[in-house]
């Protein structure tokens, strides 16, 4: 069915991916309202770590507004009616509507983490949303004592945002080792040399058992072991989880996250999800690329291109710190060799860079770079197109050891 340009589209969520949508539908004639909950205008979300760190202010990671922009919560969605309930007791109708509510942080079950009114103590702090960044940003001064727990993307890029603020950092993680889901060994013990030069103490195998609350404000955050870490700033980087209570009250299909089709179909046709709350073809990708291919898959959908299809997307891990002491790490595919694979390892103490290539039946099917990054784009070209590489391995090598110019 081709949408007509007056049938109304609704989207929830003002984040990357919803923001993306309406974009895409204004510029092809189908103008959409979007609705989003925070007051801020629409963010990039991936810079706010660099807003901590206090290279870009608020206004440079601004994403361009779209042209109908609601600011209120939706309490409920009524499928029969198809009819928005919101906060402010207001009611919105659809044709068609749209779910890119995005994930939450996950909130760790430590004694002491919430004051008897469910909100977090004075200094402890999520960090998802320009709220939490901005409060953190207030709260960071040189020599405040911060303890970051979780040493996932989110964790290192706050604790290296804090520590460039002068703050004294303690990241704590659970695991072995810093990002274990994206990177190998050898990478994460470069991610943390990098977070030591720049003063940050890494403690890993550590579980936090609870946070101590004096006065209402953290004092400290103690480990299972019994040791006590000094606190006045807690940042909780434990991972997001999809935002799926509205889809949920509806009725619609939910395991992970909202589950939809090839054409971003929930179990609802009239209802499309996208984003960090959509789960496809088992995965829920919680990025950047994947939420905006799925906005532009869904787009030409919504604009009577039947035959557009979303078909799962190879996601790339990018991490990109500038500033003094730049840092730079690409991850893409599996990272680790099965037997019978060909690897290739180039490792530059003196510079801090490593690189490694896993390649399969003269197919490139993972790889890590950490250091200065003039290759990734070939790389992940070679590695998206699953081209078959020269048997020879010339170019592979060429692609490892070229600078691209740096």
């Amino acid at each position: 069915m081709s949408m007509t340009s007056n049938t109304r589209v609704v989207v929830i969520g003002a984040g990357l991916a919803g923001v993306r949508l309406a974009r895409r539908l204004g510029e092809l004639g189908t103008p959409a309202l979007l609705i989003g909950e925070e007051e801020h205008r629409p963010y990039n979300r991936v810079l706010l770590a660099e807003v901590l760190a206090g290279r870009y202010s608020p206004d440079v990671i601004a994403l361009p507004a779209p042209a109908e922009l609601t600011r209120t919560r939706v309490t409920g969605i009524d499928r029969a009616a198809r009819t928005l309930r919101c906060a402010d007791g207001t009611e919105i109708a659809y044709d068609t509507l749209v779910l890119a509510t995005g994930s939450n942080p996950v909130l760790p079950p430590l004694r002491g983490l919430f004051t008897p009114d469910h909100e977090l103590p004075e200094g402890v702090h999520a960090f998802r949303t320009m709220d939490d960044c901005l409060g953190l940003s207030k709260a960071v001064r040189p020599g405040v004592r911060a303890v970051v727990i979780g040493g996932g993307l989110l964790g290192v890029s706050a604790a290296r945002a804090l520590a460039m603020r002068g703050a004294q950092v303690v990241l704590a993680q659970q695991s072995e080792r810093l990002m274990e889901r994206q990177l190998d060994p050898a990478a994460s013990k470069l991610v943390r040399r990098h977070l030591t030069d720049l003063g940050v103490e890494v403690h890993t195998d550590l579980r936090v058992r609870d946070v101590r609350v004096v006065g209402g404000a953290v004092r400290s955050v103690e480990m299972a072991d019994g040791y006590a870490l000094d606190a006045d700033l807690v940042v909780l980087a434990c991972g997001v989880h999809p935002r799926v209570g509205l889809a949920k009250a509806a009725g619609l299909a939910v395991h992970k996250g909202v589950l939809v089709d090839d054409r971003l179909r929930t179990s609802d046709p009239h209802i499309h999800a996208i984003g960090d709350c959509a789960q496809h073809d088992g995965n829920v990708y919680g990025l950047a690329a994947p939420a905006l291919e799925q906005a532009d898959v869904l787009a030409a959908l919504l604009t009577g291109n039947d035959t557009a299809r979303y078909t799962g997307t190879r996601s790339l891990t990018r991490l990109t710190l500038a500033g003094q002491a730049p840092f730079d790490l690409a991850a893409f595919g599996e990272t680790e060799p099965r037997p019978g694979d060909d690897v290739v390892q180039l490792t530059d103490a003196t510079r801090g860079t490593y690189r490694k290539v896993v390649v399969r039946d003269d197919r490139l099917v993972g790889g890590v770079l950490v250091g200065e990054l003039g290759t990734v784009g070939a790389l992940a070209r070679a590695w998206e197109g699953a081209e078959p590489l020269p048997s020879d391995g010339g170019p592979l090598l060429h692609l490892l050891t070229n600078d691209g110019g740096s």
